[in-house]
């Protein structure tokens, strides 16, 4: 289905310890979270907050294990701080990204977001932009694209629950008003299903653009009731709404098939945030790696 030569397997360390909410495995180390991945199958990677930032001692840490580094989360904030000040942060990261051997960078706006708010409604508060603030991501992330391209390397736009890039028509919109050499987009099954779109749809209407991949399945009965108690993003995290692929309710199969048409080239990353103390990461890596690989052939 997929050339191994062209497309690569990786895993996010937010199921071993999570940015957004650190006391979810808080007692687990970077060094168990790279040795178990690698344990799993893996060979890729994206960054968490225990990793090491000098690149020689990440380097070492992850060439002994067998991993590279896919790609790691920027948070923009376009829509509502000055320019520079994102451009700053983001020439930092990315030549951060850039040394660790990454591609691709991914990008988030978090203007307005309500996803790291613990008591916000995921559904009822997520934020809407206005007509400039639109025109100020759209530009913004095209200046962010051409300084990734001085490097060689394309920012892939995150799509996300509790921002305003979340729904099918705000992707739509966002690839619209953006330049197609400059801005690309992360494709993540999870959000998609969570916030009631459908990610076939999705993955036909921009296959052009995808450049990056994050896989992550969906419990419905979780999804029901973060819908019907008016929960919040990381609420619905503690809840378990996340889990990896073949373990919930979207169907992988169709999404891979389509991908690989498209002639998909670079990461597929699996992504799902869960309680580690609940959802045991190895285990559940475990378990990821083998449904990908039933479906697959990687």
């Amino acid at each position: 289905m997929f050339d191994k030569n062209k497309v690569s397997l990786g895993i996010a360390p937010i199921a071993w310890t999570n940015d957004d909410l650190p006391e979810l495995g808080g007692e687990n180390t970077f060094e168990q979270c790279i040795s178990e991945m690698a344990l799993a199958g893996f060979i890729g990677s994206e960054v968490g907050n225990k990793y090491p930032r000098d690149t020689n001692i990440l380097k070492r840490a992850l060439s002994l294990r067998g991993i590279s580094i896919a790609s790691a989360w920027f948070s923009s904030f376009l829509t509502t701080r000055p320019y520079e000040e994102t451009a700053e942060a983001f020439i930092g990261h990315r030549d951060f990204l850039h040394e660790m051997g990454a591609k691709v960078i991914v990008v988030a706006e978090q203007g307005h977001s309500i996803q790291g708010i613990t008591d916000a409604p995921v559904f009822e508060k997520k934020p809407f932009f206005t007509e400039r603030e639109w025109e100020q991501l759209a530009r913004g992330l095209e200046s962010l694209g051409k300084l990734a391209a001085e490097k060689r390397m394309k920012l892939v736009y995150h799509h996300h629950m509790g921002t305003g890039v979340q729904t099918a028509a705000e992707i739509n919109k966002l690839m619209d008003m953006t330049d197609p050499s400059l801005v690309y987009l992360l494709f993540d099954t999870g959000h998609l299903t969570f916030s009631g779109e459908n990610p076939e749809e999705v993955l036909l209407t921009h296959a052009g653009r995808i450049k990056h991949v994050h896989l992550k399945d969906i419990r419905r009965d979780i999804l029901q009731k973060v819908s019907k108690e008016q929960l919040s993003f990381l609420q619905a995290v503690k809840a378990g709404a996340f889990t990896v692929p073949g373990d919930g309710m979207i169907d992988f199969e169709p999404l891979f098939n389509l991908l690989s048409k498209a002639n998909y080239q670079g990461w597929l990353i699996v992504e799902a945030e869960q309680d580690p103390a609940l959802a045991n990461p190895l285990e559940y890596a475990i378990k990821a790696r083998k449904y990908i690989r039933e479906k697959t052939g990687l």
